[in-house]
């Protein structure tokens, strides 16, 4: 057994398989005992190069002595061994003269591993063709199956599957797979090998084609992630589908057309649409598949069924009075074209109509139609018309989140471990961050060692604990802060634990704490990342030097406010404790103080006065000084962006530490250097913590960020937004300016989280309808901002009941834009301003507006409206145009 340790232990595998082939099932398994003690050493140091050279043989030579399959399995499978593993051709050596049906156990366990256990195909398919079992049809076992074809040959593909003897089965697991994250981008990618090559197949007879058929519909059906029609709906389209086999699936196509991702519903929407129209539906299923078609956002689609149920009622007159009520389903569309298409084609085959009782129905669904449509509709229809719009509009926003007071620090170690733990393994909000910052400090100060104890499991699992000794100055470079800013709670934490556990130098927590602003005052973020950073490094080299009691600058609520009276009760704890003052955590507490309630500060200024500490007596002039400066600031033009520019603010460079001097400096945009590290969007939270009462100076900082963002169509700036909009103080030019660029993202939940930014500003009543709707205009002017992108962010926000706000923003944009398309000749002409794709989108957005002005009651003119709307033809431009003037002159129905 020693010369096989040895061999282990040197890396030696082919000779460690040697000795095991002459033993017995019994003296393999004496030798488990020494191969867990080296796989307990090796676990120390997993990435040094000693586990990197015995991990192999280890590896193969633990296969070889389990005796059992589910040992084995586990074995083999281990999480430790994943990354110096023995390669699967050693393993099945290793496991070469075992019993066929123990091998075949052996490989059903390691396909039922998940696909994060990135268990080898090689591994599981030679087990299976030497055990003669059967194909355990898993997501792992599929999935390797997947990737151990080529790919980027159809001709490979094709024939490495004609060679699969058991391809019906293992196709039948790709249909079936609960997750096709890890094979989509082979099964949909280009050239599209293997949807091709399964067509193939099918066509030759080797696969069963209507077994083929239907797990492709049964698959679509089943709907699964948001791109999963990408592989599945192709194969269909290739297997081209007889009229038979169509027809045969009349209602998974209706099914598919109704809830179906819109690739799949437009397919099925067309196979519909050509079996109708060849007489091979029935009215009764026409009519079933367009009641939930007409439905849907798409506009396309509900466009194709209305075309369709057009052509439908040209041939068969008889057809109306089951039909026509189907089509005025779509009276309730959200887009009033599709509302203007539906009312069209009822009018046009309502004569054929002799039914009463459809007619009533008819009545009762033209109520849903916008207002001028349903003047029309009484006009021609004879339709009873009900004015929908009260006598007076009350405005409805949604509720304004509320701040949450932060719970004290978790009362025990073990508790603050599993929130730091959470914390590390998914970053928090401020204030749990926060909470379990204040957690660290006070424990450390009670019980150094109980923290230490509890904190174990949790710092043994970070990178930095593993580090091979000796290379202890990679670590202290790491967080010494020479290299990038801390970039949020995660990277915080790892610092205040590598400092709490003796990782790092005490004289490298010395040199990171008095660096000083990582950006150097020129980064277009200035101030907040120094501001965030000096703490947390004066904290973590507090922890080993001379631990705190507590944190002075902890926010009472989740936006990082503190109340004056608490931060007067800990400088008071702070002085009979004869502690010594941080002096990053005070100038963060005086930041975060509340000044705007003027009688609570002056309050606490007298307490705090009375302490007779220099902590106190400062805090006392800050809380008694006057209304903080304001913030001074000029908009900029660069190319197609608007950026802003700020005065500076002495107060800051006068009152509180070095480190947070830049945060009052003067902003240019000549100035501002561009690239930088702060691009992580968690760390965006903190920095409005940093300054909770100044939050238009924490904007000044974003714009550039935010309209980066808008230009190259990138993702993730905007979720600070909505806490923007929660935050306090001022909301001027630098907030609405960012509103504006997060309105007019490109991806729909950046556009969602500006949307809600909005709706909390008008809930607080700091909307400045006139100023956004100005910056609006001039960002779509510039094409910075999309109008369809506008269009949909403020008809979701009007969708909540703020019909009025919205219009209001919108009344101060379309000046500007229809001004520009009065003096740009017909649309799309050369030289135009404006291009037919902004047009179309200027149509949506004169849609918006004009829901929004009749449900609104507004009224007035709008400069330039009736140039457009006096311009020829039936363009959706030109329709709405006419339309929102209709409603702003108030020619509504009766």
């Amino acid at each position: 057994m020693s010369a096989l340790m040895k061999a282990v232990r040197t890396g030696r595998t082919e000779e460690a398989l040697r000795l095991l082939q002459g033993m017995t099932d019994a003296e393999r398994r004496v030798c488990l005992p020494e191969l867990q003690v080296v796989r307990k050493e090796l676990r120390t140091d997993p990435w040094g190069s000693g586990s990197r050279q015995a991990y192999p043989a280890l590896h193969a030579a633990g296969a070889a002595c389990h005796t059992g399959a589910a040992a084995a399995a586990s074995w083999i499978a281990g999480a430790d061994m994943r990354w110096w593993q023995a390669s699967p051709e050693l393993l099945l050596r290793a496991l070469e003269g075992r019993d066929t049906a123990w091998l075949g156990d052996v490989a059903h366990r390691l396909a039922q591993r998940p696909l994060s256990g990135r268990v080898p195909y090689e591994l599981m398919s030679g087990l299976v063709q030497r055990s003669g079992c059967e194909v355990p049809v898993t997501d792992a076992y599929v999935v390797g199956w997947v990737r151990h074809i080529p790919r980027w040959n159809r001709d490979s593909v094709l024939e490495r599957l004609r060679a699969e003897p058991d391809l019906t089965t293992l196709l039948t697991g790709l249909f079936e797979l609960t997750d096709l994250g890890e094979v989509r981008w082979i099964l949909s990618g280009e050239p599209n090998a293997w949807h091709s090559a399964l067509a193939a197949l099918t066509r030759e007879g080797a696969l069963d084609r209507k077994l083929v058929v239907d797990a492709c519909v049964a698959r679509l059906l089943r709907g699964g992630g948001p791109t999963d029609h990408r592989v599945f709906l192709p194969i269909l389209l290739h297997l081209e589908l007889t009229r038979e086999e169509e027809k045969e699936r009349i209602a998974d196509w209706t099914a598919l057309a109704r809830d179906g991702a819109s690739p799949v519903a437009t397919h099925a929407q067309s196979v519909l649409a050509a079996l109708a129209l060849d007489g091979e539906l029935t009215t009764r299923q026409l009519a079933e598949a367009s009641q939930e078609i007409l439905f849907r956002s798409e506009k396309r689609l509900v466009r194709a069924q209305l075309v369709l149920l057009g052509k439908v009622l040209s041939r068969g007159p008889s057809a109306a009075a089951e039909l026509l009520p189907v089509a005025a389903r779509a009276f309730g569309h959200e887009d009033t074209q599709m509302q203007e298409r539906a009312l069209k084609l009822v009018e046009r085959h309502a004569k054929k109509l002799d039914s009463e009782g459809v007619r009533a129905a008819l009545s009762s669904a033209a109520q849903e139609l916008s207002p001028s449509l349903l003047v029309r509709a009484a006009r021609t229809l004879g339709v009873a018309a009900v004015h929908r719009t009260p006598a007076v509009y009350e405005e409805v926003l949604p509720p304004v989140p509320e701040p949450r007071r932060l719970t004290a620090a978790p009362e025990t170690a073990v508790e603050l471990a599993e929130e730091v733990g959470a914390l590390l393994a998914a970053a928090g909000d401020v204030a749990t961050f926060e909470r379990a910052l204040d957690g660290l400090v006070r424990h450390t100060y009670r019980d150094r060692d109980a923290l230490l104890e509890a904190l174990a499991p949790v710092i043994e699992r970070r990178w930095w604990d593993r580090v091979e000794p000796g290379h202890g100055q990679h670590l202290d470079m790491y967080f010494s802060g020479a290299r990038d800013d801390l970039h949020g709670s995660q990277d915080s934490l790892d610092l205040l634990l590598a400092a709490l556990s003796e990782k790092v130098e005490l004289s490298t927590l010395r040199t990171g704490m008095r660096r000083g602003p990582a950006d150097g005052g020129g980064c277009m973020h200035q101030g907040l990342p120094g501001a965030f950073n000096a703490r947390l490094r004066e904290v973590a080299y507090r922890l080993r030097a001379e631990p705190l009691p507590l944190l002075l600058s902890t926010p009472t609520w989740s936006t990082g406010l503190l109340e004056p009276g608490e931060l007067v009760d800990r400088l008071d704890t702070y002085r009979s404790l004869g502690a010594r003052v941080s002096a990053a955590d005070f100038g963060q507490a005086l930041l975060r103080v509340r000044r705007g309630d003027r009688t609570a500060a002056a309050a606490a200024a007298e307490r705090a006065a009375a302490l007779g500490t220099p902590e106190g007596e400062r805090l006392a002039r800050w809380l008694s000084a006057e209304e903080p400066t304001p913030l001074t600031v000029r908009q900029r033009t660069e190319g197609a962006r608007l950026l802003i520019e700020c005065d500076e603010l002495p107060e800051y460079a006068d009152e509180l530490p070095a480190e947070f001097g830049p945060l009052g400096r003067a902003m240019t945009v000549d100035g501002q250097i561009r690239h930088c590290t702060h691009w992580h969007p968690e760390i965006r939270q903190h920095w409005l913590a940093v300054l909770p009462e100044r939050r238009e100076l924490v904007a000044t900082r974003l714009v550039h960020d935010l309209s980066q963002a808008a230009v190259n169509d990138t993702r993730g700036a905007v979720a600070v937004l909505p806490l923007l909009a929660e935050s306090g103080g001022e909301a001027g030019e630098s907030v609405h300016l960012c509103l504006a660029y997060g309105l007019g993202m490109r991806h729909p939940e950046d556009r969602l989280a500006a949307a809600d930014a909005l709706l909390v500003l008008a809930g607080r009543g700091q909307l400045d309808t006139v100023r956004l709707g100005a910056d609006l205009g001039q960002l779509v002017r510039r094409g910075t901002v999309k109008p369809l992108r506008l269009a949909e962010s403020v008809r979701t926000a009007a969708a909540t009941g703020a019909d009025a706000t919205i219009w209001g923003v919108l009344r101060h944009t379309l000046p500007v834009l229809l001004a520009d398309l009065a003096d740009s000749g017909p649309v799309g002409e050369v030289g135009s301003a404006w291009s037919a794709t902004s047009a179309r989108g200027l149509g949506d957005l004169l849609a918006v507006a004009a829901e929004c002005a009749e449900r609104s009651g507004a009224r007035g003119d709008l400069p330039y409206l009736s140039q457009t709307a006096d311009r020829r033809g039936s363009s959706r431009l030109v329709t709405q145009a006419r339309r929102l003037r209709e409603a702003l002159a108030g020619q509504e129905a009766a």
